[in-house]
């Protein structure tokens, strides 16, 4: 089969063109690589793969295509869809429908951090999860729950949270913190999930000056 040196993701229908960015995406999740890593295998530059995979470019060089398939052990035909024989690799799980949450920039795991309502761009979420927006973990604090310095957590916006639950909270109306959250009549407590953070304890009077932004309900582990 002779093909064009060029795909011309412009002349793909939507769908088409979602399922080449899916697919793009879910592998480079699923075979655990980074984007940087990615890059030096295939020689792409780190930013032309990371459009790639969010569909930003209307247009793919065949070669590079290529490339990237070979790195992550699939065909270029399966990437672009033509290959109806084998629509899922072995060991892959099916790509999900995902819908666009806006990241509000980041969200401290350590040390708080002052904060703005940054809007910074959209991520792209599986269907299943329901969240209203997303921010980016920054710090250790959460280690012992898996959720590590970059990650993306996926926020459901709502004013409590159970005791036990990892929520985002404000504090004092500028500080970000993803914490595990223990709500008594008299105290709040925010409980860090790394043994070098102490608890941030908010006793009856200093109450206020904790709100809830919402709970976590997921996140995204960045690649290392």
């Amino acid at each position: 089969m002779i093909l064009s040196a060029w795909v011309i993701i412009m002349k793909s229908t939507n769908n088409e063109l979602k399922l080449i960015c899916d697919r793009l995406r879910n592998l480079i999740e699923i075979k655990n690589i980074s984007y940087g890593e990615l890059s030096k295998s295939t020689g792409i530059p780190k930013s032309a793969l990371h459009r790639y995979a969010t569909g930003e470019t209307l247009k793919i060089p065949l070669d590079r295509i290529e490339s990237i398939a070979k790195v992550l052990g699939v065909s270029a035909a399966w990437i672009m869809g033509w290959d109806t024989s084998a629509t899922i690799p072995t060991g892959f799980s099916p790509v999900p429908d995902t819908v666009k949450r806006p990241r509000l920039g980041k969200i401290s795991c350590g040390v708080p951090i002052m904060s703005e309502e940054n809007f910074d761009g959209y991520d792209e979420v599986p269907k299943h999860i329901d969240c209203d927006f997303t921010l980016v973990c920054d710090g250790d604090s959460m280690t012992g729950a898996r959720i590590l310095d970059g990650d993306i957590v996926y926020i459901k916006q709502q004013p409590m949270v159970e005791n036990g639950e990892i929520a985002a909270v404000l504090v004092d109306g500028c500080e970000k913190l993803l914490k595990r959250v223990y709500i008594t009549e008299t105290s709040i407590t925010l409980q860090a999930e790394n043994p070098k953070y102490s608890p941030l304890i908010f006793i009856r009077e200093d109450m206020n000056r904790v709100s809830i932004i919402g709970k976590a309900v997921a996140f995204t582990s960045v690649v290392r």
